[in-house]
């Protein structure tokens, strides 16, 4: 059981990295959201690699209990393979590595970050269950996983909770995997419910993107595509100004009306943000206000750059 709206620390020491990071900042953003009772906090190993965990840990230092943490393995390979590994082998060591940076004795939901085509999810979900088994983890997650494979996942282990780009920017899951996890009664994280901050109407030129952000290869962030895409931040501005919330409120507004199964992870390191964030839980969207919303213009271009496109299991 979580909040409604949680917590992602990747962009606190990773992926939009172009104005630096400040980890001070970034710790009270953390202590500001479990005051506004935010209780999912979400990293990854890869995140840094292993420095965002390592933030994370520190910042919930006397705090642990408080939270549902949720760290990733996968990305990384520790058993000398190709990435993704979700070979046992390199889950063993992952898994300790997370620990110790999280200082922690115990991971709440740990996922596979992507799924590994070259081991059957069988061996993959057996050898997480094996460490809920051990007490060192509590519930097991599955990322960007397609339908087939969250059966078999779940077949082996009950699987808690599946997280994939979801929001009006990318609504790939609802064509299956959401009706699925229905059925099994499986939990559903967002990420990305911003549209990687496009939705949020502030990022009005590529030229905004330091060389290093991510977003910089990725097709709906560059050339025609990004000018294309105005339209469908734009729409949602003026769906906000209508009632008095910001466009990023909107669109995690509409997000929580698609089940209580849904909890979004925005990723913020600023104060601010997290309390706008948070503040979304309280507004309420008529049912046209959502039948405009679902309507508005499609995005132009893949949601990932091909690299990362590639490693989504469908």
């Amino acid at each position: 059981m979580v909040g409604r709206i949680g917590l992602g620390a990747m962009g606190m020491s990773h992926g939009y990295t172009g104005a630096g990071s400040d980890d001070a900042e970034s710790i009270r953003t953390l202590h500001r959201a479990l005051e506004l009772g935010v209780t999912l906090v979400d990293t990854a190993e890869v995140y840094g690699p292993y420095t965002n965990e390592e933030l994370v840990g520190r910042a919930l230092r006397g705090r642990r209990d408080e939270v549902v943490l949720a760290t990733k393995f996968g990305l990384i390979s520790h058993s000398g393979r190709e990435i993704p590994d979700g070979s046992p082998a390199s889950i063993r060591t992952a898994v300790e590595g997370s620990l110790r940076r999280l200082d922690t004795d115990h991971i709440d939901l740990y996922y596979q970050h992507r799924v590994d085509p070259t081991t059957p999810i069988e061996d993959t979900v057996g050898a997480v269950a094996e460490l809920v088994a051990e007490g060192k983890v509590r519930h097991i997650g599955l990322s960007e996983a397609g339908v087939n494979t969250i059966r078999r996942a779940h077949a082996v282990h009950p699987i808690t909770a599946v997280q994939s780009e979801y929001s009006l920017w990318t609504r790939d899951p609802e064509d299956g995997v959401l009706p699925l996890l229905r059925e099994l009664g499986i939990g559903f994280v967002p990420y990305s419910p911003l549209g990687r901050g496009f939705l949020t109407g502030t990022i009005r030129s590529p030229e905004q993107l330091a060389a290093d952000d991510f977003r910089a290869t990725n097709p709906r962030f560059t050339g025609e595509n990004f000018h294309r895409n105005l339209a469908l931040a734009d729409e949602v501005k003026g769906i906000a100004a209508g009632i008095g919330a910001t466009p990023a409120q909107v669109a995690l507004a509409w997000l929580l009306t698609k089940g209580h199964n849904i909890a979004p992870i925005p990723g913020t390191k600023r104060v601010a943000r997290v309390e706008e964030n948070v503040a979304a839980d309280g507004v309420e969207l008529t049912t046209e206000q959502v039948a405009v919303l679902e309507a508005l213009t499609p995005p132009s271009g893949e949601h990932h750059n091909e690299q990362q496109m590639r490693m989504l299991d469908r």
